[in-house]
């Protein structure tokens, strides 16, 4: 979920983690359970949110460096890799401000990168090819042009990738898996989506 300033991306969020997180309510979306079978080793998962796919990565053997903006997110995933003693180190960080000189085997960011202007938008998209380690695997999922609805959005803050953009970010890489979709949102709008996982060639 997004990183950034407390601004109406990041509330909107924590209010919804906060309603889940007392309903227990922990079950992966349909994009995370599409691309767990893709993720190994050690993982980041950038814009976690409460933090089901570290949750389910770290129980099939990965470690995990979560982060995510929201501060309710965050302590209760902490709270749940701790009772459940598994390998996730948890992060509250703005992706703008995170920092880390080592690459991944899987780097995951879903329904994160939208939520920043496009210049920022496509830097962090280059971020995540450099962390992703040679063999190792990019999750990116994004909301793509013909999407109608803006309500999670900060004004002026946001960006919707064209269809193929980042498909063709990673032409070089093996394509794993790419899906588009599209979703019925509130007040007759739509939510349209990007998912790919691409492999970074080996040396």
């Amino acid at each position: 979920m997004p990183h950034g300033v407390k601004n109406r991306s990041v509330e909107f969020f924590d209010t919804q983690f906060q309603r889940q997180v007392n309903a227990a309510e922990y079950v992966l979306n349909p994009f995370e359970q599409a691309v767990l079978p893709f993720i190994f080793g050690d993982v980041l998962d950038l814009g976690c949110g409460l933090g089901n796919l570290s949750i389910e990565a770290a129980k099939k053997g990965c470690r995990v460096t979560a982060s995510d903006a929201s501060p309710t997110a965050i302590a209760d995933l902490a709270r749940r890799a701790a009772a459940q003693r598994l390998p996730i180190t948890v992060l509250q960080a703005d992706l703008r401000d995170f920092n880390t000189e080592r690459q991944f085997d899987s780097v995951i960011a879903i329904g994160l990168l939208m939520f920043f202007e496009k210049a920022v938008a496509l830097k962090n998209l280059a971020r995540i090819k450099e962390l992703t380690r040679p063999g190792g695997v990019a999750v990116v999922n994004v909301f793509i042009e013909g999407t109608t609805y803006f309500d999670l959005f900060e004004p002026n803050q946001y960006y919707l990738f064209s269809r193929n953009e980042v498909p063709e970010f990673f032409s070089e890489w093996t394509r794993e898996y790419l899906k588009f979709e599209s979703f019925p949102a509130p007040n007759e709008t739509v939510k349209r989506f990007c998912t790919l996982v691409a492999r970074r060639p080996s040396p």
